[in-house]
């Protein structure tokens, strides 16, 4: 009897995944609106509390010129002085219409991921995409994955068009595991995100506000869901949500000098 319970439960284990919890990734994208020089001390300490127990943060809206680079450095150091070593890259400006160049920023804990290089703007996608994606491979414990940042038109600018595109690249052009984290001015329920999901991509969150309103309606400060993390099928969510910061309609107005966006974040790790 005891040597049918142990292939019981030797087939058991052989059939499914196993996961390793030390090996779990907290990854967070955000839509830090205008980041750059208009955000003070304090709110780049505040930012700093949000994220501290991620390990990538994933960064849209950096200020294409003077003060953007500087904001993803200081905060970089506020990090540094709670502990753990960070580092990040920032994109070169994208390749936009006037008054849309921007630039993404990565931020990560190195003591666990590393990098080989400092990534790169898809320029692929430079005349299908107004801020065309930034691109970095990173490491942990030698095993490669891709995050691909990415901030669409607004949603009255076709940004399904755009998703179509950077969709078709990744299908087509990259080796997985991959992350695609961004705003994508787009509920992740629309029929444009379904090519990604055929080849079995999902999402960190469903059904899920995360852009902050001008004014509480009640009790209601939450407006619509366009950001999210898609994630291609060699990775295993742990957990997938928000960080909601404003907790309180008292809590808004100064919870927007941050962003008016919510951090998504998503705990993975990595498929047997």
């Amino acid at each position: 009897m005891l040597k049918r319970i142990t292939l019981v439960v030797l087939l058991l284990v052989s059939c499914h995944p196993v996961f390793s919890q030390q090996e779990e990734i907290t990854l967070i994208s955000w839509n830090i609106k205008d980041f750059g020089k208009t955000k003070n001390s304090d709110e780049l300490n505040r930012i700093a509390e949000i994220i501290n127990d991620t390990d990538i943060l994933a960064i849209q809206e950096v200020v294409a010129g003077y003060g953007g680079a500087q904001a993803v450095a200081k905060l970089t150091d506020i990090l540094n002085r709670k502990g753990a070593k960070w580092d990040y890259v920032i994109s070169d400006p994208t390749n936009s219409p006037k008054y849309v160049t921007e630039r993404y920023a990565f931020i990560w804990k190195t003591h666990r991921i590393k990098i080989k290089n400092r990534g790169w703007l898809i320029s692929e996608l430079d005349s299908l995409i107004d801020r065309e994606p930034f691109l970095l491979h990173f490491y942990m414990d030698g095993k490669q994955f891709t995050v691909v940042d990415y901030h669409s038109r607004p949603y009255n600018k076709d940004p399904e068009s755009e998703i179509e595109a950077l969709s078709k690249f990744v299908i087509d052009s990259l080796k997985t595991p991959v992350i695609i984290a961004g705003d994508f001015n787009v509920d992740e329920k629309m029929p444009v995100f379904n090519p990604l999901k055929k080849v079995g991509f999902q999402t960190a969150i469903r059904n899920q506000k995360t852009t902050l309103k001008r004014s509480c309606e009640r009790t209601d400060y939450l407006n619509y869901p366009i950001d999210n993390i898609f994630y291609s099928n060699e990775i295993h969510k742990v957990e997938g949500g928000i960080i909601d910061f404003v907790g309180f309609c008292d809590a808004l107005e100064n919870a927007r000098k941050l962003s008016d966006h919510l951090p998504v974040f998503l705990r993975f790790s990595f498929k047997n």
